[in-house]
């Protein structure tokens, strides 16, 4: 089996992944990504124990045990980029082995959930509620960069892209589906599309000082129907969370609380208490 080089998988000298900072025995199978590092506090204060604590950089990781089910919570930062980093070298940490740097031969599976925030594309989406992602749409160039595609909807990213005139110059938009598995445990929250954008303003259509080079995104995005699902929200990591976690073999899911809505311009009077009450239902869901 060929040996996977040191420029490739980068180890700290005491072996342990190099941007997360961890080792094998200190995350769990089942993982709750945030963006915020403050909100991994927020998560593990509701454990009933915590084993570990590791911070590098804006990647914070606690785990620990709720209800006797083991859980890490790890901040990711923002973006698809951050995603990148994040869901490689956590699969590296479960199907890697790292004293002879060669892929196992049994591979592991990881529950993979993100808990974000978001902003509504469709109107009669209420602010404070919560939405899960039963497909990510991603206008990053994250997919691009990998050869595996069985688990692209080629199909509907290709209507998305006819239906919006999507401009030649931009990264091709891609659609992948949420894991069966734990989209299933949360079936009874409105669900939909999220569209995942590459930056926070332009790419998500806001005008500051300069302007967005689709200047009918929201139209484009919020009038797009297939398979009776609409489009429902803006954020900036699930398709690449959902493309490479599931390329490797992992389950991956977003629940999103909505604290903005881009239509009606409504926002939040309070989002983190809408963000807790959110961390609060995932984990009775899956504990």
């Amino acid at each position: 089996m060929n040996k996977i080089a040191e420029t490739e998988l980068i180890l700290t000298p005491e072996k342990k992944i190099y941007h997360l900072n961890l080792s094998k025995d200190e995350i769990a199978d089942d993982i709750l990504l945030v963006g915020d590092p403050d909100r991994v506090k927020l998560i593990s204060s509701k454990f009933d124990k915590i084993e570990h604590k590791i911070q590098n950089r804006e990647f914070v990781t606690h785990t620990g045990t709720l209800k006797g089910k083991r859980i890490s919570a790890i901040s990711t930062g923002i973006g698809t980029d951050n995603i990148d980093i994040v869901i490689n070298e956590l699969d590296a940490l479960v199907n890697i082995n790292f004293d002879t740097r060669t892929v196992n031969t049994k591979k592991k599976s990881l529950n993979l959930i993100r808990l974000g925030t978001s902003g509504a594309l469709q109107k009669n989406i209420e602010v404070d509620t919560f939405l899960a992602s039963s497909f990510g749409l991603g206008f990053d160039n994250v997919a691009h960069f990998y050869s595996e595609t069985a688990v692209i909807e080629k199909e509907m990213s290709r209507l998305y892209t006819k239906h919006a005139s999507w401009p030649k110059e931009l990264s091709t938009p891609y659609i992948v589906k949420a894991s069966e598995n734990l989209f299933s445990l949360f079936a009874d929250l409105p669900s939909g599309i999220t569209a995942t954008a590459p930056g926070f303003y332009g790419p998500q259509g806001r005008t500051l000082r300069l302007s967005p080079s689709i200047v009918d995104l929201h139209e484009k995005i919020g009038s797009f129907t297939t398979n009776n699902l609409q489009i429902t929200n803006f954020e900036m990591e699930t398709s690449a969370l959902y493309y490479l976690g599931q390329s490797l073999g992992h389950n991956t899911l977003t629940i999103c609380a909505i604290i903005g809505n881009r239509i009606t311009k409504q926002y939040s009077k309070d989002y983190k208490k809408t963000v807790e009450k959110m961390i609060d239902l995932v984990l009775k869901r899956i504990c």
